[in-house]
């Protein structure tokens, strides 16, 4: 390490998506220096060459001594329309409309659906929504070549507008033949988080998880309504989830959205998993260089139900302002954490203790640094297992989490509170503890006089292990013990 990165005066995570507006060295680093965690790489636009470079340039932050966390999104199996007489038709209400697999040029009575799957998937009474739902047909009829609906909300529809299809479940696997090349590409830049999109049941995340091994970690977007129905399987297959409210705001009504976004992060927590909450979090500042007050109170919404990161999607991809929309996050995220009440609001979900040795460390830790007003919980771990136990207690102090893999630091970076350290391995309590003093004060978590509560797991090394608590008081000549940048 050439220099050490104190802790975010937040818990909650930022994920910024990168895009053409944030693609440089220069401006990543500069939502780096404005807050952002983490960086999403979405693989529906580009060329894998400009996101070989993108992750390139995100690696090189470690130099300055943070871990480095990259998510790479996969686009999953979007439907669409095909082409249109003139590129384009209008519907009318009330009209007939067809989809077939003519592959003939559509009009204002009906286009090609290229996709066989859909005709004896759909039946009867089933909503189709295209372009994010502008359009709404109703299903009439269908058979194995085309099917017949009524148009409920007509206009205007150009070649390619994506489809919806809320209430089927959809007989399409979630990896498509570009996600699994996508997906190769990811491994071999050995990204730390595969995000895979439009889940619809707990099968597609075994798929790409057989695929993926333990090359990275999984993300499951829940964005169709038939994931819902599952949610609990698909959460416990899953290393976090993502509330992507894109698709699933088209496929839900619009009050349907808020109590399903809290369902998500809530089940997310009681299983220990990280939750991201994403989408038009600060949509005006795609062209403003400051959000609505109801776009605040939405991040500071997620941020009280106790989301582990909260993300920017166009904001910071492809708007005029980027790290003004990375900047107002991060100081949303301060604001709602310093209200009084945020501990307690936080707390609204339930996440009752597992009957293992590691829960209820974990849960007597956080109660012990409220009573002996410790500084930070410090937690040494070889697989990022503890480090989430006690994240899901949502402590009211900094969580330093020191490991010797830099592939667990860097995956923690979804992990609501966490501050992690890349280290060298330790081999005994004593050699741990002298450590976890020295860092708290290198990483400004703690000064001398501070009490540190301590989890680790003997034997070193053994994951799953975690079976000590030890509080411990820093002392003002712990650097002067300090070896050296080879110790970290």
């Amino acid at each position: 390490m050439t220099s050490l990165i104190k802790p975010r005066a937040r818990k909650v995570r930022i994920l910024a998506t990168i895009g053409p507006a944030s693609s440089s060295p220069e401006m990543i680093r500069k939502l780096s220096e404005a807050g952002a965690d983490a960086f999403r790489i979405n693989m529906s636009h580009g060329e894998r060459s400009e996101k070989a470079a993108q992750i390139a340039a995100i690696r090189a932050l470690e130099d300055e001594g943070r871990p480095s966390t990259i998510l790479v999104d996969l686009q999953g199996p979007k439907l669409r329309v095909g082409n249109f007489e003139g590129g384009s038709a209008v519907l009318q209400p009330g009209k007939n409309f067809g989809l077939d697999r003519s592959g003939e040029l559509g009009n204002s009575e009906r286009v090609e659906l290229p996709h066989p799957e859909l005709f004896q998937a759909v039946g009867a009474g089933d909503r189709l929504l295209i372009d994010d739902g502008k359009i709404r047909l109703r299903v009439t009829s269908a058979s194995a070549e085309h099917i017949e609906t009524i148009v409920e909300v007509g206009g205007k529809v150009s070649d390619h507008k994506g489809v919806n299809v809320p209430d089927v479940l959809v007989p399409i696997p979630a990896l498509t033949e570009k996600d699994r090349a996508d997906l190769a590409f990811a491994l071999e830049q050995k990204v730390d988080w595969i995000a895979l999109s439009f889940v619809q049941r707990p099968e597609d995340v075994a798929e790409a998880r057989e695929l993926i091994g333990d090359k990275a970690s999984l993300l499951a977007k829940i964005e169709k309504p038939a994931a819902i129905e599952r949610l609990d399987a698909i959460v416990e297959l899953a290393d976090a989830v993502m509330v992507a409210r894109g698709d699933l705001g088209v496929e839900l009504p619009p009050e349907g959205v808020p109590p399903m976004q809290n369902r998500i992060v809530a089940t997310a927590r009681q299983h220990g998993k990280p939750v991201v909450v994403a989408t038009q979090m600060l949509e005006s500042m795609i062209t403003s260089p400051t959000p609505t007050r109801a776009e605040v109170s939405d991040v500071a919404t997620a941020i009280y139900d106790g989301a582990d990161a909260v993300m920017l999607s166009a904001e910071s991809a492809a708007g005029d302002y980027p790290c003004e929309a990375v900047d107002m996050m991060n100081r949303i995220a301060i604001s709602a954490e310093s209200d009084p009440i945020y501990p307690a609001r936080v707390h609204f979900t339930s996440t009752p203790a597992e009957p293992t040795t590691a829960d209820a460390l974990s849960t007597s830790s956080k109660h012990i640094a409220q009573i002996v007003s410790a500084k930070a919980m410090v937690c040494y771990t070889s697989s990022g297992s503890t480090a989430r136990r006690v994240a899901r207690e949502r402590p009211t102090v900094p969580i330093l989490v020191m490991t010797a893999s830099k592939t667990v630091a860097r995956r923690l970076g979804l992990q609501w509170g966490v501050h992690a350290v890349h280290t060298r391995d330790v081999t005994n309590f004593e050699e741990m503890v002298g450590k976890a003093r020295r860092m708290a004060l290198r990483h400004q978590i703690a000064g001398a006089g501070d009490r540190l509560v301590i989890m680790a797991g003997v034997p070193f090394g053994v994951s799953g292990s975690t079976n000590v608590l030890h509080v411990v008081k820093v002392t003002g000549d712990e650097l002067e013990t300090y070896t050296g940048p080879a110790e970290a």
